[in-house]
């Protein structure tokens, strides 16, 4: 590994972190509910977003966003990971969140 990868890698947890750390101080811990905690699978989660999305464009979305989401919930607390779920909703349902197929294809534009 480059140095450059690994100075890149070392950042981005440092960012991660802080993120995380920011979120905790605005929304701290809730004690235990009641009520049992929801239960469902990644492929249940896309399955509905994909659901929501008002195009086709966004329907092919739900599953590099909900990737995207997955791969850093580890290091999240979970009510910051359900928080990205809402948005990543949010923004599939929006009727004035149109991307274009050409910026589906290619997302580093």
């Amino acid at each position: 590994m480059s140095e450059q990868v690994k100075r890149s890698t070392i950042q981005a947890a440092a960012r991660l972190r802080r993120d995380v750390g920011r979120f905790e101080d605005r929304w701290p811990v809730i004690s235990a509910s009641a009520f049992p905690p929801l239960s469902f699978t990644w492929e249940q989660l896309e399955r509905q977003l994909s659901s929501l999305a008002t195009t086709p464009v966004k329907q092919r979305m739900a599953s590099d966003l909900v990737s995207g989401t997955r791969k850093q919930a580890w290091a999240k607390p979970s009510e910051m990971v359900l928080q990205e779920i809402l948005l990543i909703a949010a923004i599939l349902a929006d009727d004035g969140f149109n991307p274009s197929q050409e910026e589906d294809s290619d997302p580093m534009t």
